[in-house]
């Protein structure tokens, strides 16, 4: 089998403002691929770019995405290692659009296998119930965001933090009193304070029953992160600083982490997270898996590695629950509340919708 072109769509996706500590992001910055096969088959893949914490913008990823197009013609899609370390070869970093390259080839394999990712992974079904996201805006507002998710049965909060350690810890009180104190809160500081700061938060958030904080610092200040564990009874997730299984070794070997996020916009995709959460494993620290702004396309690549992951304790799989304004997809990930569960087909079992391709821009290479 061999690989005959690329299509390539600017799958950009309306949204209500999305606001985290870095900035506001009022579309989804995606990029959709298909990768057809000389048997007619085809493999679909999807990356959203987050410009202020990857480095990547939606125009970035389309141009490399014809580079990529372009470098994979008449060569076979289902070596797929050999596939990515031409990527890799080809240009550094530029993980979101890789990844979307990664989904697509690993949709096209479990196709041709006839059977789900998952299990071609060598995955099982499991229950997942996923978080949902509480961006920042004032306390009130956030306070009456998570009352309205509680209503609608959310399990798990996660919400957005990093600005004055101050107007943070009132912004958890007012949610706190809103909702009670049987829902487990997450949070996530999204690189938003310094040392002092970070210290000051969460030593103020310690009695609002907080599961974890997600990045509290800038990736250059992880040398201070066994320290800030030490201030501290919250857990610590690392999210930017964990882009590959080298990082993830690095933190572990120097205890600067409790918990992994793993986003297939900064490991490039399936097979670099496998390799994360195999690593964190060895050293014992559970994972989560998030995402960016992906639509149920890569949020259904991203439930199949959750299955075959073992060491995926945590799901942040809310990033077409966010905002979104169009659903630009059919079949996939559904959702019963907040429970997410999978179609039984081959691959990932997720599509674009036709109709609403037709009104993107597309390049086929």
């Amino acid at each position: 089998m061999k690989i005959t072109h690329t299509e390539i769509y600017r799958f950009s996706i309306p949204m209500e403002p999305f606001v985290i500590a870095t900035g506001t992001m009022d579309y989804a910055q995606n990029t959709l691929i298909r990768v057809y096969a000389d048997n007619g088959m085809y493999g679909v893949g999807e990356c959203s770019a987050f410009p202020m914490i990857v480095g990547e913008t939606q125009d970035t990823c389309l141009v490399l995405a014809r580079d990529f197009a372009r470098l994979w013609k008449r060569r076979d899609p289902l070596d797929i290692h050999a596939r990515l370390a031409e990527l890799d070869a080809f240009i550094a970093r530029n993980t979101t659009i890789k990844s979307a390259f990664d989904i697509a080839l690993h949709d096209l394999a479990a196709k041709y296998a006839g059977i789900p990712l998952y299990k071609y992974l060598g995955g099982t079904i499991r229950d997942i119930i996923t978080d949902i996201t509480v961006g920042i805006s004032s306390p009130m507002e956030m306070a009456n965001k998570a009352l309205a998710f509680k209503n609608q049965g959310a399990e798990v909060l996660k919400v957005k933090l990093g600005k004055e350690p101050e107007a943070d810890i009132a912004r958890i009180g007012a949610i706190r009193d809103a909702i009670g104190q049987e829902i487990p809160i997450r949070i996530d500081a999204n690189q938003g304070w310094d040392f002092t700061q970070a210290t000051k938060a969460l030593r103020g958030l310690e009695a609002l029953n907080i599961q974890f904080c997600e990045q509290p610092m800038r990736s250059y200040d992880d040398h201070l992160l066994p320290q800030l564990r030490k201030e501290t009874t919250i857990p610590i997730m690392a999210d930017e600083s964990c882009y590959d299984h080298r990082d993830a070794q690095r933190l572990a070997a120097q205890e600067a982490c409790d918990y992994i996020n793993i986003k297939f916009s900064k490991s490039g995709g399936i097979t670099e997270a496998l390799r994360i959460q195999q690593t964190a494993a060895e050293y014992k620290i559970p994972c989560m898996i998030g995402g960016m702004l992906e639509s149920r396309v890569a949020l259904s690549a991203k439930v199949h590695f959750a299955y075959a992951a073992p060491n995926v304790q945590f799901f942040d799989l809310d990033t077409c629950m966010i905002g979104h304004l169009e659903d630009p997809v059919v079949r996939g990930v559904a959702f019963d509340g907040f429970r997410v569960s999978l179609p039984d087909l081959p691959g990932i079992g997720a599509d674009a919708d036709e109709a609403f391709l037709e009104e993107c821009e597309r390049w086929v290479v």
